[in-house]
């Protein structure tokens, strides 16, 4: 008798091709999906709005969950990830940023994003600064950080165990995912290219209005500008699975959310801006300015169809459109002249540049007394409704109806 006639040398061949669960390929790739969604979901609710932005308090058993997954998955030391993640909002778009595509590159971040974070991970002085409240229990000292690389040996074995051969393609993936996903897309492209609704002090955007592959961190821009919210999404049209699995545990008490993305509220029309008028406008500057912004492009659209009557040349117009909204400093020096004549050749838009820029100088002058603001912006505010600008004069009235 052969050997490859005997059941059970055919069964254990069957089991090294196939492996234990015996699935087809395509229920291969739909559990592949399934498992690297798992991480990063691990990624998006433990590490980085648990871990380093505390936006949400955990159950121990989420917390312990997510822990051993990504150790298994990505052999991640939580310390260095919270570290280096809080290190780049600190030096954003810095010199210092460890991953910043406008310091390092954009092809660089795309491509060698994952080298980006070993390196910031081996600096002793980001780790001691940036890597409090982290985990330091046994487990994290003596298995997850000590022996970081052997969860994902011991993941290559279940794979192989479960799907055969096509086990090693499927640890293959759940290897590249998060590098890719989180240190290339999400460090380097929503740093990029994208929308962004709100102003924030660097260069975020959102690069997607779906992303559940990225489990909602595609909304970089809205983290940027909320960083310590445990929800990603602010627009109707935009998904945040992480925070539909965050409201499950916290409906089931895994999880009890810290904080959510201010909003502003609205009552009666003040007679005047006042102090209350000030303090809802600092707390809820973000979401009020990109108000302004609406009505910016709102007010341009004739003043660009005069200005293409005119024959205005093609790239003021262009630069009008893409900057005039934006804070003066981010306008590129290549855009700068072309922002100029467009102003120049619309009093509105030069009326509305003029005058956002005035308001954001309201939170940004810290020599000021609170008094003095708030006579600065109820003149602000007259100013505006004397403008014959609707859209100044809308947002104005709806400034002095704002509060807390």
């Amino acid at each position: 008798m052969q050997l490859a006639d005997l059941p059970v040398f055919n069964l254990a061949l069957d089991w090294l091709a196939h492996g234990v669960l015996q699935l087809q390929w395509w229920q291969i790739i739909l559990v592949t999906l399934a498992l690297t969604h798992i991480t990063m979901i691990s990624v998006t609710v433990f590490l980085h709005r648990h871990q380093a932005h505390r936006a949400l308090d955990l159950h121990p058993i989420a917390s312990h969950f997510f822990r051993f997954w990504l150790w298994l998955t990505t052999g991640q030391v939580t310390k260095e990830w919270a570290s280096i993640h809080r290190k780049h909002h600190a030096k954003c778009e810095q010199p210092e940023d460890p991953h910043s595509p406008h310091v390092h590159g954009i092809r660089k971040v795309l491509l060698q994003g994952y080298e980006l974070y070993r390196a910031e991970a081996a600096n002793l002085e980001t780790m001691s600064r940036y890597g409090h409240g982290t985990p330091s229990d046994w487990l994290e000292r003596n298995v997850y950080t000590r022996f970081s690389t052997l969860g994902v040996a011991s993941m290559l074995v279940i794979d192989l165990a479960l799907f055969g051969v096509a086990g090693l393609a499927v640890w293959a993936v759940q290897m590249m995912w998060t590098p890719v996903m989180a240190a290339g897309i999400i460090n380097g492209a929503a740093h990029y290219w994208g929308y962004r609704n709100f102003e924030a002090p660097d260069a975020s955007t959102n690069i997607s209005p779906w992303g559940i592959l990225i489990a909602g961190e595609e909304l970089h821009n809205n983290h940027h500008t909320y960083p310590t919210s445990a929800k990603l999404s602010v627009k109707r049209y935009e998904f945040d699975i992480g925070w539909v699995y965050i409201s499950a545990m916290q409906v089931v008490g895994l999880a009890k959310v810290k904080k959510r993305p201010p909003k502003a509220a609205f009552g009666a029309i003040r007679p005047v801006a006042d102090e209350k008028t000030l303090e809802a406008l600092i707390a809820n500057r973000y979401e009020l300015m990109a108000g302004y912004a609406k009505g910016m492009r709102q007010a341009a659209r004739d003043e660009f169809e005069a200005m293409k009557a005119r024959s205005a040349d093609g790239a003021v117009i262009k630069a009008a459109k893409r900057w005039m909204h934006r804070d003066l400093e981010k306008v590129p020096a290549s855009m700068a002249a072309a922002l100029e004549r467009a102003r120049a050749a619309s009093p509105v838009l030069d009326k509305m540049v003029t005058m956002r820029e005035e308001l954001r100088q309201m939170w940004l002058n810290t020599s000021v007394s609170r008094e003095q603001l708030a006579k600065d912006l109820q003149v602000w505010c007259q100013r505006a409704e004397a403008s014959g600008i609707a859209a100044l004069q809308e947002f104005s009235m709806r400034l002095r109806a704002a509060h807390v």
